[in-house]
């Protein structure tokens, strides 16, 4: 298994910025591109909300015209920027394959693992909520996989990261999540975006982990008084891979022009 992990696009409608400064289509295109050239091939692409800047019909447009050029399975979760509504009609049918009438959830079958996607959008606020009727759905969906080994994706992070600012717009009741994960105890892996960087650490007992955004980056800062900020730091991707001993790593893949590869045996003093 090969999962590659995008977030964070906020892709805005052509000809606009995000913030006046970002370019986000152009950052968009730039991870498809780098998708594309990768071999192998990722078996499936998850990307983990904010797909839009701000949940317009015209920016899922852009997002369905630049994730299609994908020729494997793309999976999209909602972010705090998402509008359920225009998500479901434009990107549903393809990238988000949900049962359930109400929320994005999806779950997707690898040979050896369940990919789980969970909605954690609050419709106007930026933090996440897992409610009494998604809970319940994760329940039923960790039942129906008992017996395999699970990944689990959802866009605000269920831990915090140090960076204050963002860690007050996180996942509301985290320990309702936490108490599900651990009596499930086959997660294999949590895969979050909504912070903008590369974050890893351990919680309910297994490896919980960010990835950077296609675009722009919240600024790293763990001043508890740091102000609200980004920049323009490389961007990124997550690429998660099973090896034959059973065993996932994560890699993070920069974006962008790199001098090289160049062979060491070429090189060599």
């Amino acid at each position: 298994m090969l999962l590659a992990q995008i977030t964070d696009c906020h892709v805005t409608c052509p000809g606009r910025r995000a913030y006046r400064i970002v370019d986000t289509v152009a950052a968009l295109r730039q991870a498809v591109d780098a998708l594309l050239g990768l071999a192998p091939a990722p078996d499936a692409v998850i990307v983990t909300g904010d797909l839009a800047y701000d949940g317009r019909t015209e920016e899922y447009e852009v997002l369905a015209a630049e994730l299609g050029r994908l020729p494997m399975p793309v999976l999209a979760l909602p972010g705090n920027h998402d509008a359920r509504g225009p998500f479901r009609e434009i990107l549903g049918r393809r990238f988000c394959p949900s049962e359930d009438p109400q929320f994005l959830h999806f779950i997707y079958e690898f040979p050896e693992t369940t990919l789980i996607g969970l909605d954690t959008l609050v419709p106007g606020a930026d933090g996440g909520v897992l409610c009494s009727a998604r809970l319940a759905w994760l329940e039923r969906a960790f039942m129906r996989v008992r017996d395999k080994p699970v990944i689990l994706a959802l866009h605000h992070p269920p831990f915090a990261t140090g960076i204050a600012h963002m860690d007050r717009i996180g996942l509301a009741n985290p320990e309702d999540l936490e108490g599900l994960v651990r009596r499930h105890g086959r997660v294999e892996r949590i895969l979050c975006g909504h912070v903008h960087r590369a974050v890893q650490t351990i919680w309910a007992g297994t490896i919980a982990s960010i990835a950077p955004s296609t675009a722009h980056q919240v600024a790293l800062s763990l001043d508890p008084a740091a102000p609200s900020s980004f920049t323009l730091e490389p961007p990124g991707l997550h690429l998660h891979a099973r090896l034959p001993n059973g065993a996932i790593v994560t890699h993070l893949l920069p974006l962008g022009a790199w001098p090289g590869p160049y062979r060491f045996s070429e090189y060599a003093a």
